[in-house]
């Protein structure tokens, strides 16, 4: 396992600190990525040089080597005896044609046998000629006509994974198969997996049907509440082994170097368990990560099997390629391992969520990381059929979904955390003497998680938690002076492989560490001790010593070899941590300062006043442009106080409810404007936003007055956005709505009929929403003239087929791999009976123009209650709307400019004036005449003014003097 070391240069924004801090990560990804190919190629030779089975071979002691490089050539050879193995699992057959000739150029040893088909024999005049198999025969002859139809279907589909599984019968038994098919760069590979008696699955939309499969799973996932990581991944494994029967389940996440760790498992009541092992990075080889990014769900039915080889033509330049294969067999060093561990089947699934979009690009299959994985285990042989591992794969997108949340949100309350401490730490820079951020509390300790920290400073030292000597941070730091004197820090999880020559004097107590220059000669350190301290040993029942001899594959060995690998590591330093210290240091090093640099103030000062002039006159024009709009706009806005009273009321809502203005004006909303059904709803909404919490596309229901009264209500759909003061306290909420009053009508009137649905979806009325629909298979069903106007494609172009792929993800783009898994789990909760209200609904029409709406899936049924498909309405924000909403954007973001601005003003007032008050108070403590008394009077008097001015945090009061 490669260490991890960082070195930090001094930046001049905060958004440059991020970006580098990025790079370097990515850097550092990338160099461990290479590593530990390295170490698997070695790891796997070292294995295949040990005899038959592997039985001499010394798992333990072949880790520690793995350290050791090898060829390029090596590796080469290693990676293409992974993808390019030539043997498959004799549970199904492969057979690899060309795309267009549907000649077999590819096909496993086992498929005469599998397709009941007779061996290359001279035929008899007795009996009819049956097919034979061989290299250059045409597929299409080898199954049904019915079948041949499929395949050549599937051969010219845009996206050929949506046809999976396609439903095969042999020409001559009538055999049945799953054929699940992929394509390559010389043609397209079909996997034979034969149905077993009982398989339910016989639909030629298979995908579909498994997806159904996985809706209630995910309808859990989904139920849970927040910020509770653990019980999400314990709920992914029960809900996987429901699905799979398995004997044990198991969440494995990836460390941020490469190493893994069980996190969440559920196993039958005899087996041992594993949960809190962690495992060397050189468990799960990196070739292995990269066909789990291509190849999301892999199965083992049997690793006591023996392969099958892959007969090929001639004409092929190399093996065929079996990345995409639902049947590559494992490799001997793999198969190895799950014997020894007692596992003879396995189904493992990526756990893949959004990567860091500076590092990817922000799009394609860059952006996206593999988070870990769920590893599925059982005693005896055990088949999953396709259609239930695709299932399975669909819960693994909705899992990855919810856990991407679940680190953004984890990740704000960190960064919540830090920034709070850092206020604390500034704080006490400006009241106190620096060194009271490692005597009072918080101290530097609690920025960062770490194990002890000190503060290097006029060649003294003041220490906290676990730390090396007094004279051991001293010879730290003229080790960074001497061999890093060009970096502002340096960050490493091994002070021996960052080649600290008294590392080994620290043990075990000190082995990772990150420091921050504040002078020219003086640092900040932050200390970690060795990865095993923090480990915790999941077999509570024996010592883990006390089993197993560390020569074989097995989780214990491997747990044991991890700890020799980490022995003088610590845990790596994240990319938050980073930033957070560098944040510090530039903080610190304002008050530590020891270079002259009253100029550069100057100069700063003198720009920020510049800008703080331009903001003024700039939010002036944003807050009467953002008057006007209200008053004039075609959109209903309202708004109240922190008491619920409306102090906002614009023409358009006084237009849609009767009520004019000025009778509008301080009554209570709540209490006599909504109706009862939606007071509930306004409520809770208005709460959330008096507590910063905004929430959207919330249904209101507003009573009608005078010329309105016939109208029953009028009905809005709007998004609750927190008003704030100048000082960012929240003092009221404004709505910012769209009438829906006729749209709703007609829905309401449109689900509730049991008859005869075409003449209102095909209605020309312009009150008539854009609607589709789907059958039980999820392909399109209806289409009308509201969805061809708005996507650009007519209903003859899109019906029949699958709403999810062919039509959304492939007529109509959507962004990215998210945006499908949402939709398609919102389509099949609808196919399901679960009615689906206001999801945020994005894609590309024909031309390219980007379109937001609102979705509502609504269940369809029969006259005799059964369901038989869905109903999708969509709601579209009027442009009223957007540009309220942008204008609003725009103003906040022009608010939080200027009071991020004041707050730097601020504090950069406070340290020359603490100065000053510090000076007087010496000077009143001494003898002075009545002049002098009247000067540091005048002092004192001109210090609570500055101090006003700094509490005021007014800009308009600033800009008055």
């Amino acid at each position: 396992m490669a260490s991890s070391s960082r070195h930090t240069q001094s930046q001049s924004t905060g958004s440059n600190n991020r970006r580098s801090s990025i790079n370097t990560n990515t850097t550092t990804n990338k160099k461990t990525a290479m590593a530990q190919y390295n170490a698997d190629a070695r790891l796997l030779e070292v294995f295949e040089q040990s005899g038959e089975s592997g039985k001499t071979f010394d798992y333990t002691r072949s880790i520690k080597s793995t350290t050791e490089s090898v060829p390029e050539q090596q590796i080469t050879a290693y990676l293409s005896r992974i993808q390019r193995g030539g043997i498959i699992q004799p549970f199904g057959c492969v057979l690899a044609v060309e795309e267009t000739t549907f000649r077999i150029i590819a096909y496993s040893e086992n498929a005469v046998e599998m397709l009941d088909l007779a061996p290359q024999s001279v035929p008899s005049m007795e009996q009819p000629q049956q097919e034979v198999l061989t290299i250059g025969t045409d597929v299409r002859t080898l199954f049904t006509a019915a079948s041949s139809h499929s395949l050549e279907k599937a051969a010219v589909a845009q996206e050929i994974s949506l046809m999976n599984p396609i439903w095969v019968h042999c020409k001559n038994s009538r055999k049945p198969f799953y054929a699940i098919v992929h394509r390559i760069d010389v043609g397209m590979v079909i996997d034979l997996e034969p149905l077993r008696t009982g398989d339910a699955f016989m639909s030629a939309a298979g995908a579909v049907q498994s997806q159904k499969l996985a809706v209630r799973a995910i309808s859990r996932l989904q139920s849970l509440p927040c910020g509770d990581i653990g019980l999400l991944c314990d709920t992914v494994v029960e809900n996987v082994r429901e699905l799979t029967g398995h004997d044990r389940v198991m969440v494995y996440k990836f460390h941020e170097d490469e190493h893994g760790e069980v996190v969440a498992e559920i196993r039958r009541s005899d087996l041992e368990p594993y949960l809190g092992l962690h495992y060397p990075a050189t468990d799960i080889p990196q070739a292995s990560r990269f066909l789990f990014m291509q190849n999301r769900v892999r199965m083992i039915c049997d690793c006591m099997a023996t392969p099958v080889k892959v007969i090929q033509s001639e004409e092929l330049m190399q093996p065929l390629c079996l990345v995409g294969s639902t049947l590559r067999a494992p490799h001997g060093c793999h198969a190895q391992y799950m014997a020894n561990m007692g596992s003879i089947a396995s189904l493992v699934m990526a756990v893949i969520i959004n990567g860091n979009d500076d590092e990817g690009g922000g799009n394609g299959r860059n952006s996206m990381k593999l988070w870990g994985l769920v590893v599925c285990h059982h005693t005896s042989p055990r088949a999953v059929p396709f259609p239930l591992r695709y299932a399975c794969e669909f819960l693994m997108q909705a899992f990855g979904l919810q856990l991407n949340m679940e680190l953004q949100l984890a990740a704000q309350l960190t960064e919540k955390h830090i920034l709070r401490t850092q206020t604390l730490l500034c704080d006490m820079l400006l009241r106190d003497a620096p060194m009271g951020i490692v005597t009072q509390s918080p101290s530097i300790m609690d920025l960062v998680k770490c194990d002890g920290a000190a503060l290097y400073y006029g060649g003294m030292c003041w220490m906290l938690g676990v730390t090396p000597t007094e004279a051991q941070v001293k010879d730290i730091a003229d080790w960074l002076l001497e061999h890093h004197g060009d970096s502002t820090g340096l960050s490493t999880d091994s002070l021996a492989d960052a080649g600290y020559p008294g590392a080994a004097s620290l043990g075990d107590a000190v082995c990772g560490m990150a420091s921050a220059r504040i002078t020219s000669k003086d640092f900040l350190f932050w200390f970690r001790s060795h990865t095993a301290k923090e480990m915790k040993w999941g077999g509570a029942k024996h010592h883990p010593d006390d089993k197993d001899d560390g020569r074989r594959m097995h989780p214990r060995s491997s747990f044991k070899a991890f700890l020799e690998v980490v022995k003088r590591r610590s845990l790596p330093w994240d990319n938050v941590e980073i930033d957070a210290i560098h944040s510090l240091q530039l903080i610190l090093r304002g008050s530590f300062q020891d270079i002259d640099d009253s100029g550069t103030k100057t100069m700063v000062h003198s720009q920020l006043n510049d800008l703080r002039l331009q903001g003024i006159d700039e939010l002036s024009s944003v807050a009467s442009e953002m008057v006007r709009l209200i008053e004039t706009a075609t959109a209903p806005i309202l708004a109240v106080d922190y008491n619920g009273l409306v102090n906002g009321w614009n023409a358009k809502v006084a237009e849609l409810t009767g009520l004019p203005v000025g009778e509008a004006m301080g009554m209570p909303l709540v209490q006599d404007l909504v109706f009862e059904e939606s007071v509930e709803r306004v409520e809770k909404m208005l709460y959330h936003a008096l507590r910063g919490e905004e929430e959207k596309n919330v249904e209101m229901m507003l009573k009608t007055f005078g010329p309105q009264k016939e109208k029953k209500a009028v009905i809005l759909v709007v998004n609750a956005c927190s008003s704030r003061d100048f000082t960012d306290n929240i003092v009221g909420v404004c709505f910012v709505g769209q009438d829906v009053t006729s749209q709703k009508v007609v829905m309401d009137n449109f689900i509730r009929i049991q008859g005869d649905y075409r003449s209102i979806v095909q209605s020309p009325n312009p009150l008539i929403p854009p609607i589709f629909a789907s059958d039980e298979s999820a392909c399109c069903s209806e289409w009308n003239a509201a969805m061809e106007k708005l996507t650009g494609w007519t209903r003859d172009e899109v019906l029949g087929k699958m709403l999810v792929g062919e039509i959304f993800g492939g007529c109509c783009r959507l962004k990215g791999q998210d945006a499908v898994t949402k939709f398609t789990i919102v389509l099949h909760s609808a196919i399901d009976g679960q009615d689906i209200e206001k999801f945020p609904f994005a894609f590309f029409d024909k031309q390219g123009k980007y379109v937001e709406a609102l979705l509502t899936a609504n269940k369809r049924t029969d006259a005799d209650g059964r369901i038989t498909g869905s109903f999708c309405f969509l709601q579209i924000a009027s442009s009223e709307l957007l540009q309220a909403l942008e204008v609003q954007r725009q103003q906040e973001r022009k608010c939080f400019a200027r009071l991020k601005e004041l707050a730097y003003i601020r504090q950069e007032i406070k340290n020359p004036l603490y100065g000053m008050m510090f000076t007087r108070k010496l000077l009143e403590e001494t003898d002075l005449s009545d002049d002098q008394k009247q000067f540091v009077e005048t002092s004192a008097v001109c210090e609570r003014q500055m101090q006003r001015v700094i509490d005021d945090m007014d800009l308009e009061s600033l800009e008055d003097g």
